[in-house]
């Protein structure tokens, strides 16, 4: 038989059951609610942040971009044959003038196998006027032979006349008349014979000649080739410039087309840039460019852009009005603007580390009050140097925030701290 249970037993257990599924609701509800205050408002000290008030101004529109100081001038020297290096006559750092020996490298070979194609190509041009010697020789007991025929043609042609006359007058014979009209014929064959002989021999030896010609003018390129290659494997200077760097170990071997010295005019400098492939159309040869170093800005000229993107980016090379500037490096880094246009009577905020490039942001905007941040979905458009234009998301007279606030994403508001 069952025992009936105690009320207050009963509510008791129900109590603790309710308990069990109480508790860690209020925990989880509890942490949520933490979690959503947290994340909508945090503080920050007002002094840290630097603001822009949205503003009516002009914009001189610019691309961004990232560039590289490099030397105006700068050439490679490479070894024009395969040898060893001799000499080293100048280190890296020198200042060398036009025709300064750099490098000294042992030419003894290619001497050897210069003077031996100088030697081929002589020995080829006294073939030529042997061959010419032969065919003038040829070729005159071909004529001789035929002026020889044409004085036996004219003394058959006389025997016939003298033949035709008696056997007219009843003293000759008609066969004595055929056998000088045959004989007549066959000489003058003999003579079409001879001058075909004449005209195949002069057109083959003529034909024989010009390729011969025509050897001794491709052997006499590659002497001069030669020629100039040995005086290349001169390592000289070819202008006044400065040693970036030479291969200065005495004995080492050098391959053909090894690169043996670098040469640069470090008194002068242009500027290597990359920027968004995005922003290929918009730059283009003879737009001015503004190139930042610190606080100093240069002038320039964008000279040239290479016409293919790679991984994202787009090349082009800026001149500057003044290239021999004391604070140019080279392998600095500078940021370049290049000039898109003056856009008029734009709403505009100061530039700073947020903007990259046109699109949204989310800034944060001084309440009226100055006490808090809003954050704000804003679009932004072109920018120079100074100022970026606001599309959309701000009016006139609105403060924001300029400073880097990507670790304050995930707050839709901030309070300011003041002191």
């Amino acid at each position: 038989m069952d025992k009936e249970i105690p009320k207050s037993e009963q509510r008791r257990e129900a109590l603790i059951g309710i308990a069990k599924v109480a508790i860690p609701a209020a925990i989880i509800c509890g942490g949520v609610l933490w979690f959503l205050l947290a994340a909508g408002s945090r503080s920050i000290d007002a002094d840290r942040l630097r603001y822009s008030q949205a503003e009516t101004g002009d914009i001189d529109a610019t691309v961004s971009a990232s560039g590289r100081i490099v030397p105006a001038f700068e050439e490679v020297i490479n070894s024009p044959i395969s040898s060893r290096i001799v000499e080293v006559c100048r280190r890296a750092g020198d200042v060398v003038e036009a025709g300064t020996p750099l490098l000294v490298l042992d030419l003894h070979a290619a001497r050897v196998a210069t003077e031996k194609q100088a030697d081929q190509l002589r020995m080829k041009r006294l073939e030529l006027k042997q061959q010419i010697a032969n065919d003038n020789t040829a070729l005159s007991s071909l004529e001789m032979q035929i002026k020889v025929g044409d004085m036996k043609v004219h003394r058959l042609e006389a025997e016939l006349r003298n033949e035709r006359y008696l056997d007219s007058i009843g003293s000759g014979t008609t066969d004595k008349v055929r056998e000088c009209e045959f004989a007549l014929q066959s000489a003058r064959l003999e003579q079409e014979q001879l001058r075909q002989q004449l005209s195949n021999e002069r057109e083959v030896r003529t034909a024989a000649t010009d390729v011969k010609r025509l050897e001794i003018e491709i052997m006499a390129k590659e002497a001069d080739l030669a020629g100039r290659t040995l005086d290349q494997a001169e390592i000289r200077a070819p202008r006044r410039a400065t040693v970036t760097s030479i291969s200065d170990k005495i004995g080492a071997q050098v391959s053909q087309g090894q690169e043996l010295a670098v040469i640069a005019d470090l008194g002068h400098y242009k500027i290597l840039a990359e920027a968004a492939d995005s922003y290929g159309k918009r730059i283009a040869i003879g737009n001015r460019a503004t190139v930042r170093i610190g606080s100093e800005s240069y002038d320039g000229t964008v000279s040239g852009v290479t016409p293919t993107a790679a991984n994202g980016l787009v090349a082009f090379t800026v001149t500057l009005d003044n290239d021999s500037a004391t604070n140019l490096r080279p392998g600095l880094r500078p940021d370049v603007y290049v000039s898109q246009g003056v856009k008029k009577d734009v709403l505009r905020i100061a530039n700073g580390p947020y903007y990259n490039r046109p699109g949204s942001y989310r800034l944060y905007v001084r309440s009226a009050d100055g006490k808090s941040l809003e954050a704000r979905e804003v679009r932004l458009g072109v920018a120079n140097m100074d100022y970026v234009e606001i599309e959309s998301g701000l009016n006139p007279g609105e403060t924001v925030v300029i400073n880097d606030m990507s670790d304050y994403s995930n707050n839709n508001t901030i309070n300011l701290k003041q002191k």
